[in-house]
Protein backbone atom coordinates (compact mmCIF):
# COMPACT_ATOMS: atom_id res chain seq x y z
CA UNK A 1 0.00 0.00 0.00
CA UNK A 2 1.61 3.56 -0.74
CA UNK A 3 1.07 5.64 1.58
CA UNK A 4 1.88 10.04 1.43
CA UNK A 5 3.91 11.20 4.38
CA UNK A 6 3.08 14.44 5.07
CA UNK A 7 4.49 17.65 7.79
CA UNK A 8 3.02 19.69 10.14
CA UNK A 9 4.48 23.26 9.75
CA UNK A 10 4.49 25.13 12.92
CA UNK A 11 5.37 28.23 11.83
CA UNK A 12 1.42 28.52 10.08
CA UNK A 13 -0.51 25.07 12.09
CA UNK A 14 -2.95 26.40 14.51
CA UNK A 15 -1.60 24.26 17.21
CA UNK A 16 0.92 26.29 17.38
CA UNK A 17 -1.11 29.67 18.15
CA UNK A 18 -0.94 30.64 21.82
CA UNK A 19 -3.62 33.21 22.55
CA UNK A 20 -5.75 32.54 25.80
CA UNK A 21 -8.12 35.25 24.68
CA UNK A 22 -9.14 31.80 22.52
CA UNK A 23 -9.35 29.23 24.21
CA UNK A 24 -10.13 26.63 21.13
CA UNK A 25 -8.76 26.70 17.49
CA UNK A 26 -9.66 23.93 14.91
CA UNK A 27 -9.75 22.43 11.64
CA UNK A 28 -11.31 20.30 9.59
CA UNK A 29 -9.62 17.75 7.16
CA UNK A 30 -10.98 15.28 4.48
CA UNK A 31 -8.53 12.29 3.59
CA UNK A 32 -9.24 10.78 0.21
CA UNK A 33 -5.84 8.56 0.26
CA UNK A 34 -3.81 6.60 2.80
CA UNK A 35 -1.58 9.07 4.73
CA UNK A 36 0.84 8.78 7.87
CA UNK A 37 1.56 12.40 9.56
CA UNK A 38 4.81 12.48 10.72
CA UNK A 39 6.14 12.62 14.47
CA UNK A 40 5.34 16.29 15.74
CA UNK A 41 3.97 17.73 18.78
CA UNK A 42 1.80 21.30 18.97
CA UNK A 43 2.25 23.92 22.19
CA UNK A 44 -1.63 23.43 22.38
CA UNK A 45 -3.21 20.34 23.56
CA UNK A 46 -5.37 18.28 20.48
CA UNK A 47 -8.20 16.36 20.13
CA UNK A 48 -8.79 14.91 16.91
CA UNK A 49 -12.42 13.73 16.41
CA UNK A 50 -13.09 10.99 13.59
CA UNK A 51 -16.20 11.40 11.67
CA UNK A 52 -15.92 9.34 9.06
CA UNK A 53 -12.86 6.64 8.76
CA UNK A 54 -10.16 5.17 11.65
CA UNK A 55 -7.37 6.71 12.52
CA UNK A 56 -4.22 5.17 14.59
CA UNK A 57 -2.44 8.16 16.62
CA UNK A 58 0.94 6.48 17.67
CA UNK A 59 3.67 8.06 20.58
CA UNK A 60 6.95 6.04 22.14
CA UNK A 61 4.08 5.06 25.07
CA UNK A 62 1.78 3.18 22.61
CA UNK A 63 -0.72 3.33 20.05
CA UNK A 64 -4.55 4.60 20.37
CA UNK A 65 -7.33 3.74 17.61
CA UNK A 66 -9.65 6.65 16.64
CA UNK A 67 -12.67 4.65 15.73
CA UNK A 68 -15.79 6.54 13.51
CA UNK A 69 -17.73 9.07 15.88
CA UNK A 70 -14.89 9.17 18.80
CA UNK A 71 -11.66 11.04 19.59
CA UNK A 72 -8.13 11.11 20.99
CA UNK A 73 -6.89 13.33 23.43
CA UNK A 74 -3.36 14.48 22.38
CA UNK A 75 -1.82 16.79 25.09
CA UNK A 76 0.60 19.51 24.47
CA UNK A 77 4.23 18.53 23.72
CA UNK A 78 3.35 14.87 23.10
CA UNK A 79 5.33 13.69 19.96
CA UNK A 80 3.39 11.39 17.85
CA UNK A 81 2.42 10.66 14.27
CA UNK A 82 -1.12 9.87 12.68
CA UNK A 83 -1.97 7.00 10.48
CA UNK A 84 -4.61 6.52 8.16
CA UNK A 85 -4.93 3.69 5.55
CA UNK A 86 -8.66 4.45 3.70
CA UNK A 87 -10.69 7.70 3.40
CA UNK A 88 -10.91 9.85 6.45
CA UNK A 89 -13.11 12.86 7.50
CA UNK A 90 -12.16 14.51 10.58
CA UNK A 91 -12.48 17.73 13.04
CA UNK A 92 -9.71 18.83 15.40
CA UNK A 93 -10.04 21.36 18.15
CA UNK A 94 -6.83 22.77 20.24
CA UNK A 95 -6.47 23.76 23.56
CA UNK A 96 -4.57 27.12 24.77
CA UNK A 97 -2.50 25.65 27.46
CA UNK A 98 -3.61 28.21 29.81
CA UNK A 99 -6.92 26.02 29.86
CA UNK A 100 -5.04 22.54 30.63
CA UNK A 101 -5.57 21.96 34.30
CA UNK A 102 -8.43 19.19 34.65
CA UNK A 103 -7.67 17.66 31.45
CA UNK A 104 -5.88 14.47 31.22
CA UNK A 105 -1.79 14.25 30.80
CA UNK A 106 -1.80 11.15 28.34
CA UNK A 107 -2.95 10.65 25.23
CA UNK A 108 -6.17 8.76 25.60
CA UNK A 109 -9.21 7.89 23.51
CA UNK A 110 -12.64 9.90 24.81
CA UNK A 111 -16.53 8.62 23.71
CA UNK A 112 -17.61 11.87 22.39
CA UNK A 113 -21.32 12.61 23.92
CA UNK A 114 -23.79 14.11 21.59
CA UNK A 115 -23.60 17.54 23.39
CA UNK A 116 -19.47 17.11 22.29
CA UNK A 117 -20.24 16.10 18.91
CA UNK A 118 -22.53 18.95 18.42
CA UNK A 119 -19.82 21.68 20.16
CA UNK A 120 -17.03 20.46 18.02
CA UNK A 121 -18.88 20.76 14.78
CA UNK A 122 -20.11 24.18 15.41
CA UNK A 123 -16.72 25.43 16.97
CA UNK A 124 -15.81 24.21 13.34
CA UNK A 125 -18.38 26.37 11.62
CA UNK A 126 -17.96 28.97 13.92
CA UNK A 127 -13.77 29.20 12.31
CA UNK A 128 -10.77 30.87 14.88
CA UNK A 129 -11.46 34.44 14.85
CA UNK A 130 -14.23 35.49 17.87
CA UNK A 131 -14.28 37.74 20.84
CA UNK A 132 -13.63 37.26 24.48
CA UNK A 133 -17.10 37.21 26.23
CA UNK A 134 -18.72 36.67 22.85
CA UNK A 135 -21.29 33.81 22.77
CA UNK A 136 -18.64 31.88 20.50
CA UNK A 137 -16.41 32.15 23.26
CA UNK A 138 -18.52 31.15 25.44
CA UNK A 139 -19.28 28.00 23.52
CA UNK A 140 -15.45 27.13 23.34
CA UNK A 141 -15.23 27.44 27.41
CA UNK A 142 -18.07 24.98 27.57
CA UNK A 143 -16.24 22.12 25.27
CA UNK A 144 -13.26 22.60 27.65
CA UNK A 145 -15.51 21.77 30.57
CA UNK A 146 -17.09 18.47 28.73
CA UNK A 147 -13.44 17.76 28.06
CA UNK A 148 -12.80 17.55 31.72
CA UNK A 149 -16.27 15.12 32.20
CA UNK A 150 -16.35 12.82 29.80
CA UNK A 151 -15.26 8.96 29.57
CA UNK A 152 -12.40 7.36 28.45
CA UNK A 153 -12.53 4.15 25.77
CA UNK A 154 -9.76 1.19 25.89
CA UNK A 155 -8.47 1.42 22.79
CA UNK A 156 -4.44 2.04 24.06
CA UNK A 157 -2.06 -0.33 22.94
CA UNK A 158 0.79 0.63 25.35
CA UNK A 159 4.70 -0.62 23.64
CA UNK A 160 7.87 -1.16 25.08
CA UNK A 161 11.76 -1.18 24.15
CA UNK A 162 12.07 -4.31 26.64
CA UNK A 163 13.99 -6.28 24.31
CA UNK A 164 12.66 -9.74 25.86
CA UNK A 165 8.41 -8.65 25.17
CA UNK A 166 9.82 -6.42 22.18
CA UNK A 167 9.94 -9.22 20.17
CA UNK A 168 6.63 -10.58 21.53
CA UNK A 169 5.07 -7.16 20.63
CA UNK A 170 6.63 -7.12 17.19
CA UNK A 171 5.28 -10.64 16.15
CA UNK A 172 1.91 -10.12 16.86
CA UNK A 173 1.38 -6.87 15.80
CA UNK A 174 2.37 -8.30 12.15
CA UNK A 175 -0.22 -11.73 13.15
CA UNK A 176 -2.63 -10.74 16.07
CA UNK A 177 -3.97 -13.94 15.10
CA UNK A 178 -1.08 -15.88 16.53
CA UNK A 179 -2.34 -17.80 19.73
CA UNK A 180 1.39 -19.07 21.42
CA UNK A 181 1.19 -19.47 25.03
CA UNK A 182 3.05 -17.46 27.17
CA UNK A 183 5.30 -20.36 28.05
CA UNK A 184 5.37 -21.16 24.54
CA UNK A 185 6.89 -17.30 24.15
CA UNK A 186 9.30 -18.06 27.00
CA UNK A 187 11.49 -20.80 24.91
CA UNK A 188 11.99 -18.30 22.24
CA UNK A 189 12.87 -15.05 24.75
CA UNK A 190 15.12 -16.71 26.39
CA UNK A 191 13.70 -15.89 30.01
CA UNK A 192 11.16 -17.90 32.48
CA UNK A 193 7.09 -17.38 32.01
CA UNK A 194 6.98 -16.17 35.12
CA UNK A 195 9.33 -13.61 34.53
CA UNK A 196 8.16 -12.65 30.91
CA UNK A 197 4.69 -12.25 32.87
CA UNK A 198 6.42 -9.95 35.10
CA UNK A 199 7.95 -8.02 32.51
CA UNK A 200 4.65 -7.33 30.85
CA UNK A 201 3.28 -6.05 33.44
CA UNK A 202 6.18 -3.67 34.82
CA UNK A 203 6.65 -2.42 31.31
CA UNK A 204 2.93 -2.21 29.81
CA UNK A 205 0.85 -2.54 32.86
CA UNK A 206 -1.19 -5.44 32.05
CA UNK A 207 -0.74 -9.24 31.74
CA UNK A 208 0.44 -10.90 28.36
CA UNK A 209 -2.98 -11.82 27.88
CA UNK A 210 -4.85 -9.15 28.37
CA UNK A 211 -1.73 -6.91 25.98
CA UNK A 212 -2.93 -9.61 23.49
CA UNK A 213 -6.91 -9.16 23.91
CA UNK A 214 -5.98 -5.67 23.44
CA UNK A 215 -4.65 -5.76 20.14
CA UNK A 216 -7.26 -7.80 19.09
CA UNK A 217 -9.50 -5.37 19.67
CA UNK A 218 -7.80 -2.63 18.18
CA UNK A 219 -7.53 -4.78 15.07
CA UNK A 220 -10.93 -5.85 15.36
CA UNK A 221 -11.79 -2.31 15.23
CA UNK A 222 -9.91 -0.91 12.09
CA UNK A 223 -11.28 -3.94 10.03
CA UNK A 224 -14.84 -4.09 11.07
CA UNK A 225 -14.83 -0.06 10.46
CA UNK A 226 -13.31 -0.74 6.83
CA UNK A 227 -16.61 -2.93 6.29
CA UNK A 228 -15.52 -6.43 7.29
CA UNK A 229 -18.42 -8.57 8.18
CA UNK A 230 -18.25 -9.94 11.95
CA UNK A 231 -17.52 -13.74 11.27
CA UNK A 232 -14.64 -12.91 9.38
CA UNK A 233 -13.02 -10.89 11.50
CA UNK A 234 -13.45 -13.27 14.62
CA UNK A 235 -11.74 -16.13 12.50
CA UNK A 236 -8.71 -13.96 10.73
CA UNK A 237 -8.17 -12.73 14.67
CA UNK A 238 -8.01 -16.37 15.85
CA UNK A 239 -11.29 -16.82 17.85
CA UNK A 240 -12.88 -20.12 17.73
CA UNK A 241 -16.33 -18.24 17.16
CA UNK A 242 -17.98 -15.33 16.28
CA UNK A 243 -19.97 -15.59 19.45
CA UNK A 244 -17.07 -15.67 21.63
CA UNK A 245 -15.38 -12.76 19.79
CA UNK A 246 -19.23 -10.52 20.21
CA UNK A 247 -18.72 -11.76 23.77
CA UNK A 248 -15.05 -9.74 24.00
CA UNK A 249 -16.12 -7.10 22.11
CA UNK A 250 -19.35 -6.70 24.68
CA UNK A 251 -17.29 -7.09 27.42
CA UNK A 252 -14.91 -3.94 26.60
CA UNK A 253 -17.51 -1.94 24.97
CA UNK A 254 -20.46 -2.55 26.49
CA UNK A 255 -22.05 -3.82 23.18
CA UNK A 256 -22.26 -5.55 20.51
CA UNK A 257 -20.23 -5.07 17.14
CA UNK A 258 -23.18 -3.96 15.26
CA UNK A 259 -25.03 -1.98 17.95
CA UNK A 260 -21.75 -0.23 18.22
CA UNK A 261 -21.23 0.53 14.61
CA UNK A 262 -24.60 1.24 14.06
CA UNK A 263 -24.48 3.76 16.48
CA UNK A 264 -21.50 5.26 14.71
CA UNK A 265 -22.76 5.27 11.85
CA UNK A 266 -25.82 7.72 12.50
CA UNK A 267 -23.47 10.18 14.53
CA UNK A 268 -21.61 10.06 11.15
CA UNK A 269 -24.51 10.46 9.14
CA UNK A 270 -25.19 13.19 11.48
CA UNK A 271 -22.55 14.96 11.30
CA UNK A 272 -22.28 15.06 7.45
CA UNK A 273 -26.07 16.98 7.78
CA UNK A 274 -24.32 19.38 9.92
Amino acid sequence: MNIEKKTVDPSTHVGHVIDPQRPVLSISMERRGAELVTRHAHLRGQLLYAIRGVMRTSTDKGAWLVPPAQAVWIPPGVMHEVEMTQPVSFRSIYIDPAYNDGLPDSCCVLRVTPLLRAMILEASRIGNEYAKGSAEWRLMVVIVDQLQKIEQFPFHLPFSDEPRIRRIIDTLTENPADDQTLAEWATHAGASERTLGRLFLKHLGMSFGSWRRRLRLLEAMNRLADGAPVNEVAFELGYASPSAFIAMFRENLGEPPARFFNESNRNRAADART
